[in-house]
């Protein structure tokens, strides 16, 4: 009698085992799981529903970087310019700030120079006023540490907008930017005046994502100089970027120059860390 009600209590313990399911580990059964899939990085309330999320929302990425541009206008020389570029960014959630500072080193016919271009520092956050479009503003200060004769030596602020449409594997994108020049007008005797103007600038685009990891795009881009009286900056662009794993990545940039205002060529070629 005793075995028999050993054994009865054995088979009921071991259906009982069999019949619990707990697809998402969280520790609560699947029949009573109100929220059934959530990542295994999470704590969950009585109902299986997320209540705090171990994993940090705060991120950051270091992008370095160098750069290629040529120039050969009408006006001036021919120049080329070689530069390396150092950007910091800090994640949290749909929020981020950049702050990014370039070294370059020009030379041309009887001309040189090296120094600092402008700082950057802005910060950004994103909307996503329907599921496939994205909204991203945006603010930043341009601070003068590239100095020179033509006194621009005071802080610039810009804005930008974004915007952003995908579908499936491709993406359509276009952006503008206004930036508040600041920088003293300059006078040469008997040689030249430049008088210093607000910009405009704008691209549209289209990307494509190749695979999980390659992300290609092309965009045309105009802006205006900033010096008053002169032609537009336009210019055709391509960029990629590469995951390479779960932390580094590798991004190329390359513009052609459409007008005689702009850089015949610019290259960039950049690797960053994501932590």
């Amino acid at each position: 009698m005793k075995k028999t009600l050993f054994l009865m209590l054995i088979a009921i313990l071991s259906s009982s085992l069999y019949a619990y399911s707990d697809r998402d580990m969280d520790g609560v059964a699947d029949g009573i799981d109100r929220c059934p899939n959530t990542p295994f990085s999470d704590l969950v309330d009585i109902n299986g529903c997320t209540k705090k999320s171990l994993i940090s929302p705060h991120h950051f990425d270091v992008v370095a970087g160098v750069n290629y541009s040529d120039s050969d206008y009408h006006t001036l020389n021919k120049t080329n310019t070689y530069s390396s570029t150092l950007q910091v960014d800090y994640y949290y959630k749909n929020f981020s700030l950049q702050a990014s500072t370039t070294y370059f080193s020009t030379d041309g016919s009887g001309y040189s120079e090296t120094g600092l271009y402008d700082s950057f520092i802005g910060a950004s956050y994103q909307f996503k006023p329907a599921q496939n479009l994205s909204l991203r503003l945006g603010a930043g200060v341009l601070l003068p540490t590239y100095d020179s004769s033509f006194n621009n030596n005071n802080t610039d602020y810009s804005a930008t907008a974004n915007l952003s449409y995908s579908l499936e594997s491709i993406n359509i994108f276009g952006g503008y930017t206004y930036t508040m020049i600041n920088d003293d007008d300059v006078y040469i005797p008997n040689v030249a005046i430049f008088n210093y103007q607000d910009t405009n600038s704008y691209n549209i685009g289209l990307g494509y994502y190749m695979t999980d990891r390659l992300y290609v795009s092309g965009s045309y881009n105009v802006s205006n100089s900033i010096y008053k009286g002169v032609e537009d900056i336009k210019t055709a662009s391509t960029y990629l970027y590469y995951s390479i794993d779960e932390h580094w990545f590798s991004t190329f940039s390359y513009a052609y120059g459409l007008s005689d205002t702009a850089s015949k060529n610019y290259a960039s070629l950049r690797l960053g860390y994501f932590f």
